[in-house]
């Protein structure tokens, strides 16, 4: 990757709120991921991504997420069981028109189920958006 496409993948990643030194668990990986938003990722926290049988605390996750992967509820409880309080979790899905794209209505309903909400949705690359997803707080 040259310089301004790791600029580029940095950015984006920035986007999405992580900062060095934090661990990001990632699920979902498979050979149509975004390789260059995961190496943004990772240049930015400064940590590779941790998978899905990493079993200590991390500080968010990211959730690689296709019409037929099966229950998103399944992988949003995966993703919290380690989330720090208060991590964010992103889901990516396929923008519209692409194979695999999910309704943002599915993502909010097993959102729901989860416990969670959905706050913000952007593309993130040129096939991907990015959701992400917060607990719900108690109103104040």
């Amino acid at each position: 990757m040259s310089s301004t496409a790791d600029d580029a993948a940095t950015q984006a990643a920035a986007r999405l709120g992580f900062v060095a030194g934090q661990v990001v668990q990632e699920l979902g990986y498979d050979d149509d991921v975004d390789e260059n938003l995961r190496t943004g990722l990772e240049a930015l926290t400064g940590n590779e991504l941790v998978d899905e049988d990493y079993d200590d605390v991390t500080d968010g996750a990211v959730i690689w997420f296709r019409d037929d992967d099966g229950d998103l509820t399944d992988f949003l409880v995966d993703a919290m069981t380690v989330l720090d309080d208060n991590g964010p979790i992103w889901v990516f899905t396929p923008k519209a028109g692409r194979p695999g794209h999910v309704k943002h209505s599915d993502i909010e309903e097993a959102a729901t189920t989860s416990g969670l909400h959905a706050m913000t949705t952007f593309a993130i690359g040129p096939d991907w958006s990015a959701t992400r997803l917060a607990t719900r707080g108690r109103g104040k």
